[in-house]
């Protein structure tokens, strides 16, 4: 079970990230510079989505694998800054994935 915990998170963690940069170098520019806001509103809300089964699968994992204080704040804070969930997954989900 803890296996696919993790391999589940990682994939999340990853469309997340991928979400999170589209939202920030595409659809946020269109929406602004370019007057066209149609692609924001899908898009932000599969990021929606996916953030929020991030967080549900950190906090998973956290008990599960019994995962320190210090490590599930270090994986929940990826998910709030650029490129934080690649670090996240080649520093710790990778690390407990093996």
């Amino acid at each position: 079970m803890t296996k696919s915990t993790l391999s589940l998170l990682r994939i999340v963690s990853f469309l997340e990230g991928l979400s999170f940069l589209v939202i920030l170098f595409i659809t946020m520019p269109l929406k602004y510079y370019y007057n066209t806001p149609e692609p924001a509103r899908p898009v932000g809300m599969a990021h929606g989505v996916l953030f929020i089964l991030y967080v549900v699968l950190v906090l998973i994992s956290h008990f599960k694998i019994k995962w320190t204080f210090k490590t599930t704040f270090l994986a929940l804070l990826a998910s709030i800054i650029p490129f934080g969930t690649f670090v996240a997954d080649a520093k710790i989900f990778k690390k407990y994935s093996n």
